[in-house]
């Protein structure tokens, strides 16, 4: 039988066409200028549709942010598991650091939607409703940091790191890589090559060896 708007899957259906409407013309117009009417007509769908499935397009926002930040943040907390989940020595840290880096800042194209919306986030912070900007940074940066601190604080107890403060390393780590990759793309907006890519990496992950690695003796 053909499902229809009014069964669960017809309900799941429209649902779903309606938060990858939402994440498009979130991610070309911002939240500001995006208009439930644009949605509606991106997702096939009346406006009342929408209505019988969010109160408005502020829980539509944050629905949309918190589903895309928790998908890309379990891709990313995988990742950090899977680089420096098996590293016990040293010796094998910087490319760990490096594989994770270059793995982390590869161009996604299926996450293409959630960083557009991203960027216009940052852009209208100021006018941003209360608490979306926190719903995203907990359902995805937040998530992302603790277990890269959790993999550097175990690094740091095999000796393998200097680090008084993971949660801090963590972000130096984040800054030094992922935040020059996003700063010389413009936040994405124009995709770096791959050597300039690997080139900022790796003097990242250098520059945090040089301040995390423990200091031998003169």
């Amino acid at each position: 039988m053909t499902a229809t708007t009014g069964t669960p899957r017809g309900r799941v259906a429209k649902r779903e066409a309606i938060t990858r409407a939402a994440r498009a013309v979130f991610g070309r117009d911002g939240f500001t200028a995006a208009g439930i009417e644009t949605i509606a007509a991106e997702a096939e769908v009346s406006t009342r549709t929408i209505y019988n499935h969010f109160t408005g397009k502020e829980e539509l926002f944050a629905a949309i942010i918190e589903d895309s930040s928790t998908r890309v943040a379990d891709v990313l907390v995988d990742l950090t598991q899977r680089h420096l989940g098996p590293v016990s020595e040293q010796g094998r840290l910087e490319a760990a650091l490096l594989a994770l880096a270059t793995a982390w800042n590869r161009p996604r194209a299926e996450f293409a939607d959630h960083f557009a919306v991203v960027r216009r986030m940052r852009a209208e912070a100021a006018h941003l409703p209360h608490g979306l900007l926190q719903a995203w940074d907990r359902s995805g940066p937040q998530r992302t940091q603790r277990e890269l601190a959790h993999q550097l604080s175990r690094l740091a107890d095999l000796g393998a790191l200097d680090v008084d403060d993971a949660a801090l390393a963590a972000d130096h780590f984040l800054l030094l890589t992922s935040g020059s990759v996003s700063e010389h793309s413009h936040h994405g907006a124009a995709p770096l090559s791959a050597p300039a890519r690997t080139a900022l990496i790796t003097a990242g992950v250098r520059a945090f060896l040089h301040g995390y690695q423990p200091k031998t003796g003169c």
